[in-house]
């Protein structure tokens, strides 16, 4: 599940029997350009660690990527995965699935068996580990859910280090299979390299060796 203008990448990476479902966020104002309307599955105020998180923007998007895997056979393997804003809603929607429920109370429908976040960064981290902690069946979820996170320490948009706070914090709340990749000269972007390393790990991942 990546954002609109990856799916022509996407179809390109050798990876057999995986379904692309590319979305593109709506238009809608953004705090941090002023109320300029821009490309957004959420709001923004600020990025940083004390910025306030647009919970009902985020549930909007995490509810809407879950409802285009609703009509999918039930016997494949369900992911999400992102750059940026679309990695923040992929991590917020792992969440959701741990706790089984979007922070709304409504219930979460999808069951995930992968989760990418490229240069992107995790919402609601604060207080996660409480809200996991009070949930019976998340600790079996987290530990079984593979998460991949990929950034560039050149990057100037979304700061490496949130990156890396953000694996860091899902792996201290149970996130026991999260993978975090540092790319030493990229920025908010994406490279061949960085590309490689997702098609080795969804195939480990989703069991793709000696499909066709």
């Amino acid at each position: 599940m990546f954002c609109g203008s990856w799916s022509s990448l996407l179809e390109t990476l050798p990876l057999p029997n995986i379904k692309w479902i590319c979305p593109t966020a709506p238009q809608q104002p953004i705090t941090l350009f002023g109320g300029f309307p821009s490309t957004a599955w959420f709001d923004v105020n600020e990025l940083s660690e004390n910025a306030i998180d647009d919970i009902e923007g985020l549930d909007a998007a995490a509810a809407y990527v879950a409802s285009l895997l609703a009509n999918e056979p039930p016997n494949i393997k369900l992911g999400v995965g992102g750059f940026s804003m679309g990695a923040a809603i992929s991590l917020y929607s792992a969440t959701c699935f741990a706790l089984g429920k979007y922070e709304n109370g409504s219930p979460y429908p999808a069951k995930l068996s992968a989760v990418v976040g490229l240069s992107g960064w995790l919402p609601c981290a604060k207080e996660l580990i409480s809200k996991i902690e009070g949930v019976n069946e998340a600790a079996s979820r987290t530990a079984s859910l593979p998460i991949l996170l990929c950034h560039g320490k050149g990057d100037d948009v979304v700061a490496h280090k949130f990156g890396e706070k953000s694996a860091n914090k899902l792996s201290s709340c149970g996130f026991q299979d999260t993978t975090f990749k540092s790319y030493s000269s990229l920025g908010h972007y994406t490279i061949p390299e960085e590309m490689n390393e997702l098609c080795a790990w969804l195939t480990s991942k989703l069991g793709l060796e000696g499909t066709s």
